[in-house]
């Protein structure tokens, strides 16, 4: 059985227990979508597209004061090398769909657009582990493209431990092993852990640390989505001249 840390402290990509896959970011992907979104964390890549607000496609599911979220996550046929049949409804698929649906609308300001409708769309088109932290980051980069208010960044990161030694950002190996896999989402600016989700049983003194790592690496990306979304106005600011040169 492979070693998930090494003697010399490194993980099977060259990580540390503490160090982030390499993340890369793009706003404004697709033309058809109010607002869209790449995001890619290690070998997980996602793309999400957003809609509305919009009229509500069936009416009595409408909201008089407030407008309603829905919310659908899928993997691509080819995002993984498993060779089973995947289809949007499948359980986990589902799953996923609910959590992010309720995460956002604890976010999305939805007062401001009563009997309306905001579609989220969120497609994993490869998949190496940590696909629902990157499938969240991904909607709040693309809900911020669309103009849709929200009140704080909704950012995500899973860790793990192996051996009592917490380990963050999980690949599909770590995901895989008996490591257990702790998927937290939080806003940012006021701290408040919004999802904490977890599939194993881990003592509690163990659990803190592996929470604490999780919410570190949460900070860490919420870094790097802040400076993304600033570069990403300065350029739409630039190409229409607002600036004076």
């Amino acid at each position: 059985m492979q070693e998930i840390i090494s003697p010399e402290g490194l993980r099977i990509d060259g990580r540390r227990a503490n160090e982030l896959r390499r993340i890369r970011c793009q706003m404004g992907v697709l033309a058809n979508a109010d607002g869209s979104s790449y995001y890619e964390q290690g070998n997980t890549k996602v793309i999400c597209a957003v809609y509305g607000p919009r009229e509500v496609n069936v009416k009595n599911t409408s909201r008089f004061d407030r407008a309603i979220i829905n919310c659908e996550y899928f993997m691509a046929r080819f995002s993984t090398n498993e060779h089973r049949k995947r289809s949007k409804g499948d359980r986990r698929s589902t799953e996923i769909s609910l959590i992010i649906k309720q995460t956002f609308e604890a976010a999305i300001l939805t007062y401001l657009y009563p009997n309306r409708q905001i579609d989220i769309f969120v497609q994993v088109v490869q998949a190496d582990g940590g696909t629902r932290c990157a499938g969240i980051n991904a909607a709040t980069l693309a809900l911020i493209d669309a103009g849709i208010p929200i009140s704080d960044f909704v950012v995500a990161c899973a860790a793990g431990c192996h051996e009592e030694t917490p380990i963050l950002d999980l690949n599909y190996f770590e995901d895989s092993s008996s490591s257990p896999d702790v998927p937290v989402a939080i806003f940012p600016k006021s701290g408040k852990v919004i999802v904490v989700q977890m599939d194993s049983k881990l003592p509690l003194s163990t659990f803190e640390k592996v929470m604490d790592t999780a919410i570190d690496g949460c900070y860490k990306i919420y870094a790097i989505m802040t400076e993304i979304v600033m570069q990403y106005n300065l350029d739409l600011l630039d190409s229409r001249g607002c600036f004076i040169k």
